[in-house]
């Protein structure tokens, strides 16, 4: 007898060696279903052991599979789930759900894999019968259903003859995945109802049309309605062999297919779900929590990138470090809640007043940067001034109403032949001259003030 082994325990493939090959058995081994799906590793597999979990299929999804109407011919194979603790009851349940035989664990000794599996084995060949494909009738005269009885029966296939109106209630017991269809009681009408019902139901299996039909639209009616294949009369034991091979290896290549296609849908996603969690991480990590803008990591590797832009294609840019003027003046006053929502508040102005290719940070305690792409000096020095004048012109109103009046300095460069730490103080330096000549005012680094000063800071 052979067993077949889906696991990634190879410590206990080598226990089940040892346990049943000296007897006779075989032992195979896949490392998960999908591969096993693919080789048709279970072609002569008499007991299937497999994880109980794995990505991207689980046992219990395996076994269900093979239960289905797409593997009846392992619906009576043993099948045993391997766990790595001891079944719970909730383990129970489910491979009860699944139509599973049993558990072994991982952990089981070779005697315990011999008590438990070997009675299994012994009684195996009691499933034989059971195992035959069937084949499912419909139409057919006595003498041409018999024939093909005789032909399949051979080859394993087991062929179940019904009457036409029986032909739906017998596919819900028996899920055949081959129907033979014949013309002979009720002729084209009937025949093409039989498909309807089935089709209606999910059931309709690959049908093999036994007999002729003359008229081309009745072919094509046929055809739609869902004939796979057509066989001539006298019947010919050869070309229905063929057919009915041909229709199982159809149905085993459509499952794997559908196998696939949900394993690709699970990894797709799982993926979607890893990316929004990476996209959350990410703004978390890359995000100033009190005012939302972009923190100093983003402002270092944006910086980075837009300093690499101007060395390799001359894509210009513009730096603006902004200060909030006297700021521990209004910490002071109104304590550090008050300071916060000054904060909150001169952020949303900032942003609001940037195009969406422009980029806003908060790098320190009242400090701010911007980066702003595709930009002279020149139009970066009136962006500057405009939010120099946003934030002096519109106090900001607390919730108790009353209103502060703060300010900003603002100093701004662009790149040139220098690296990022010169870039970065130049324009340190450029803030701190708009500070020194009495802050709320832009000057331009290497250029000197811009506009003229302004009014000082109001509280």
């Amino acid at each position: 007898m052979n067993l077949l082994v889906i696991s990634r325990h190879d410590d206990l493939v080598e226990r089940l060696r040892m346990a049943f090959e000296g007897t006779g058995h075989r032992i195979l081994q896949a490392s998960d279903p999908l591969e096993a799906l693919a080789q048709d590793a279970w072609g002569q597999a008499q007991l299937l052991l497999v994880d109980a979990g794995g990505e991207p299929m689980d046992g219990y999804r395996l076994c269900r599979l093979l239960r289905g109407e797409a593997r009846v011919l392992f619906r009576h194979l043993p099948i045993f789930l391997i766990l790595d603790h001891a079944p719970t009851e909730q383990d129970r349940r489910a491979i009860e759900d699944a139509d599973g035989d049993g558990f072994v664990t991982t952990r089981s000794t070779i005697q315990k894999l011999l008590n438990h599996l070997g009675p299994v084995l012994a009684g195996s060949t009691s499933h034989e019968e059971s195992q035959y494909v069937p084949v499912l009738a419909v139409g057919l005269h006595t003498r041409l259903a018999q024939r093909a009885h005789n032909l399949l029966h051979h080859y394993g296939m087991e062929v179940h003859s019904q009457p036409t109106r029986n032909a739906l209630e017998a596919q819900r017991v028996l899920k055949a995945p081959v129907l033979l269809l014949g013309l002979s009681a009720g002729g084209i009408q009937r025949g093409m109802a039989t498909l309807t019902q089935l089709r209606e139901e999910n059931l309709l299996p690959y049908t093999i049309l036994l007999g002729q039909v003359k008229d081309e639209a009745a072919q094509r009616r046929l055809l739609l309605a869902g004939i796979s294949d057509w066989l001539p009369l006298p019947l010919s034991g050869p070309r229905l062999l063929h057919a009915c091979k041909r229709a199982i290896e159809w149905k085993h290549a459509r499952r794997i297919q559908t196998e696939y296609e949900s394993a690709i849908h699970d990894l797709r996603e799982r993926r979607s779900m890893l990316e929004i969690e990476a996209a959350a991480l990410r703004n978390e990590v890359l995000t100033d929590p009190l005012t939302e803008l972009l923190n100093r990591r983003a402002f270092d590797q944006n910086l980075e990138h837009a300093v690499r832009q101007w060395e390799r294609h001359r894509r210009p840019f513009v730096l603006l470090l902004g200060d909030v003027d006297h700021f521990k003046l209004i910490n002071d006053r109104f304590g550090h809640p008050v300071g916060d929502e000054v904060l909150r508040q001169l952020a949303a102005r900032i942003r609001s007043a940037l195009r969406i290719s422009d980029l806003a940070f908060r790098i320190g305690g009242e400090e701010f940067a911007v980066l702003l792409s595709e930009t002279s000096i020149k139009a970066g020095a009136e962006v500057a001034e405009k939010l120099r004048r946003r934030i002096d012109e519109d106090p900001v109103v607390l919730p108790s109403g009353q209103a502060i009046f703060p300010t900003m300095s603002f100093g701004l460069g662009g790149p040139g032949a220098m690296t990022i730490a010169t870039l970065l103080a130049q324009v340190d330096k450029a803030l701190y001259r708009a500070k020194h000549l009495g802050r709320n005012r832009v000057v331009v680094a290497n250029q000197g003030e811009h506009p003229p000063p302004a009014i000082s800071v109001g509280s």
